[in-house]
């Protein structure tokens, strides 16, 4: 039994491609197929572009979310990946990566929800 809730991963994706972080319904396509990839259960999802540019959006999915935020003057995505259940990660993690054409990333992953420790339980 895992001694915590869920796992959050924060992934930086840089030297994206400008033209897959400007508009809404690119974000929303490659966090849709990741949450997919996933087996993730969507629940909804909510883009909006700022202007003069950039994206953020959120996957409500059941085991928690997916969020990103761009800049595409530089090339950049911040992505968030929170799951409280037992999905596929790597899968939807190389879907964000693929999709948004990242050169470089880098990621951190977070253990979140410690349980405490009930005797009897391990």
């Amino acid at each position: 039994m895992a001694d915590y809730l869920g796992i959050h991963i924060l992934l930086e994706l840089h030297e994206c491609p400008a033209d897959r972080l400007r508009l809404p319904g690119d974000s929303e396509r490659i966090l849709l197929a990741a949450a997919a990839a996933m087996g993730a259960t969507i629940v909804e999802s909510r883009f909006h572009a700022f202007s003069p540019h950039g994206v953020s959006g959120v996957v409500v999915i059941a085991e928690s979310h997916l969020t990103v935020h761009t800049w595409p003057e530089y090339g950049y995505a911040a992505v968030d990946v929170f799951s409280c259940g037992q999905l596929d990660l790597e899968a939807g993690l190389a879907i964000l990566r693929e999709g948004f054409g990242a050169a470089q990333t880098e990621q951190q992953t977070f253990r979140r929800g410690r349980l405490p420790v009930t005797r009897g339980h391990r």
